[in-house]
């Protein structure tokens, strides 16, 4: 990699890890909330907190981005990272409000289940994520988002088997519609830790 005489604004690299903390958080709370499930929990005020912090935090990504002349890397990267990595957040957040809307009144292994798969992947990023900052250790970088795709895998087998607990027996429609969608919301999370993964990946291999 060539020298660049100009200095790179390494803030970036402090607000990356920002934002992967408040995805742990999102994912810790989330799953404390299923643990101590309570429709006037204090966890939901807990996780639209979180979700407001991640806001303020992509938001400064996004104007330093706007304001900066040389990036530690492609800005269609940078811009990337910090949507994704604020799409877990608020995914978390939206499906906790409608949870409680719904009114639901138990918490299914399955839905425990999947929510610890997603606590899992957003660790691994939160560890792969200072590495951008010394892309001499790609190797570690790459091992973390290798097992955030294995975790992937891992979250689409699990959403199966949640769905075929569903239309087991005589079941409620209605009940099978809500479940559906809950499952599939912390699908759609994980699907996100992938895709911030992908977007990782492809910065090591742009920067190697």
């Amino acid at each position: 990699m060539g020298f660049n005489i100009i200095p790179r604004e390494e803030k970036f690299f402090e607000l990356f890890e920002h934002q992967a903390g408040h995805n742990v958080d999102a994912a810790k709370a989330f799953l404390d909330l299923l643990k101590h499930w309570d429709l006037k929990s204090p966890g939901f005020d807990k996780l639209r907190d979180i979700e407001h912090e991640a806001d303020i935090t992509t938001h400064e990504i996004i104007d330093k981005l706007n304001r900066t002349f040389v990036t530690p890397f492609d800005r269609e990267d940078i811009h990337e990272l910090a949507s994704k990595m604020d799409d877990i957040v608020d995914i978390l957040q939206s499906l906790s409000l409608r949870m409680q809307l719904y009114g639901v009144d138990r918490i299914t292994d399955d839905l425990k289940a999947m929510s610890e798969t997603l606590l899992q992947s957003v660790e691994c990023l939160h560890k792969a994520v200072p590495h951008l900052k010394d892309l001499t250790e790609t190797r570690r970088i790459l091992d973390y988002c290798i097992e955030v795709n294995r975790l992937e895998n891992a979250g689409d087998n699990a959403l199966a088997h949640a769905i075929s607990h569903l239309f087991k027996g005589k079941p409620d429609p209605l009940e099978v519609i809500k479940w559906k969608e809950i499952y599939e919301g912390v699908e759609d999370a994980i699907d996100r830790c992938e895709d911030v993964a992908n977007t990782i990946e492809g910065i090591v291999v742009k920067q190697g």
